[in-house]
């Protein structure tokens, strides 16, 4: 090599130095790639997607070729490096530790951190256009060859070491988990719509029992009440549906539709036998059915509302279409003076909040960490931390928040004032 021009030997360095960091690049991009979006770009038709696909599919091939190949570039690299040195230093122990120095200098700047940081940034700027050049490398009769002898003792050694290589389809499945943090971290995605979609993943976790309307605050119609005393709740009520009873809410009767009650007070055709026939057998539904699956069941049976029952049959209260649909884009409807759960801002930065509000809906509108494994309501809440009936001006914390009882009534809480806990009375 004496008889080599060093402009020969820096042009060769030149050109050993861009294929290897072909290599390097090639290897990042490819693994760098969103395996969910290759996959669409290459159903879609895409030429450059469908090849990477191609090649992923066997990664043992991609990666061996992708190594020999850096493996033996980045080898003679070396040694021409050590050449080079050799010539301008001779053939001293200090020659060849500079050799060696430089060589691994030019190496991982050049042909390894520099060309994977590229790739890395730009996966599929740079996978699609060079998976053009590996496609055809892969078929090439002498690299075919070389990759089965080399992958030959590969096996060897996996077997040896009880690894097992195959993978299924479902290893790339992300879990629920996983496209939660993909959805919140898609910059994308309107704010809007990504709270629609954690809603979505967190139905199948959330039980009708954590979204219902209490038993204790049910509008229902007694058909034992007089007719005058029915025609005053009917004329005045703000639900579609309403759910009636006889004596007791332990003798559901089913529920009417207040359109088809409000036609018969028109033609003034309004009585009890009047209502009977109008009235619907009631659509009962367990406690711990999950939202996701009440969804389903309502599409299928056609209902609009359910009353929830535990596992003696007892009432514990009723759930609507329009629920779960709130529980997916939020509230929608308007609020009734007979819904529950108001909160009223203050300027102090509090808020004074009916005791019959969901803690499940307090969490989401205002960002509070109530805990929900056991009370639904902030009312049951409380009681449950003091075991008794508070007296108004008690404060107590729960869940990092100031509550202070503002009037109780009877066996409930009626108002509380919740502080945030940034926030001071």
């Amino acid at each position: 090599m004496d008889n080599i021009p060093f402009y020969v030997l820096y042009g060769v360095l030149f050109f050993l130095l861009i294929i290897s960091a072909f290599f390097s690049i090639s290897e990042t991009s490819m693994m760098a790639l969103n395996r969910y979006r290759l996959k669409h770009l290459a159903t879609s038709g895409h030429p450059g997607a469908k090849r990477a696909s191609s090649l992923l599919a066997q990664p043992e091939r991609f990666l061996s070729v992708v190594l020999i190949g850096n493996n033996v570039i980045n080898t003679a690299i070396a040694l021409l490096v050590g050449e080079i040195a050799r010539r301008y230093w001779g053939g001293s122990e200090y020659a060849l530790l500079a050799a060696t120095g430089m060589a691994a200098f030019v190496i991982l700047v050049f042909a390894e951190i520099t060309p994977k940081i590229v790739g890395a940034n730009f996966p599929e700027k740079i996978a699609f256009p060079v998976s053009f050049i590996l496609s055809p490398l892969l078929r090439f009769p002498p690299v075919k060859w070389l990759l089965w002898f080399v992958n030959l003792f590969v096996q060897l050694v996996l077997r040896f070491l009880w690894i097992r290589t195959t993978q299924n389809a479902s290893d790339f499945k992300p879990s629920v988990e996983e496209l939660r943090s993909l959805v919140l971290e898609a910059g994308y995605i309107p704010s809007k719509h990504q709270s629609i979609l954690i809603n979505l993943f967190d139905l199948q976790s959330v039980t009708v029992n954590d979204v219902m309307v209490p038993r204790g605050q049910i509008e229902a119609i007694n058909l034992k009440s007089p007719i005058s005393e029915i025609k005053e709740q009917i004329s005045t009520s703000h639900h579609r549906h309403v759910l009636v009873y006889n004596h007791s809410l332990d003798d559901i009767a089913g529920t009417i539709r207040i359109r088809l009650a409000l036609n018969l007070l028109h033609r003034s055709e309004l009585d009890h036998a009047g209502l009977a026939k109008i009235t619907q057998q009631p659509y009962f539904i367990l406690s711990q059915t999950p939202l996701f699956t009440q969804l389903q069941q309502f599409q299928d049976s056609k209902n609009r509302l359910g009353l929830i029952v535990d596992e003696y049959g007892e009432l514990k209260g009723l759930i609507t279409l329009e629920d779960i649909l709130e529980e997916i884009i939020g509230e929608f409807t308007t609020d009734s003076p007979m819904r529950a759960g108001k909160l009223t801002p203050q300027a102090d930065g509090s808020y004074l909040i009916e005791g019959g509000a969901s803690l499940r809906s307090l969490n989401r509108t205002l960002g509070f960490s109530f805990p929900l494994e056991g009370p639904k309501t902030l009312n049951g809440l409380i009681l449950e931390h003091f075991q008794d009936i508070p007296e108004p001006n008690t404060s107590i914390q729960i869940g990092g928040h100031r509550l202070e009882i503002v009037q109780t009534q009877g066996q409930i809480i009626k108002v509380i004032r919740a502080t945030a806990p940034d926030s001071s009375l």
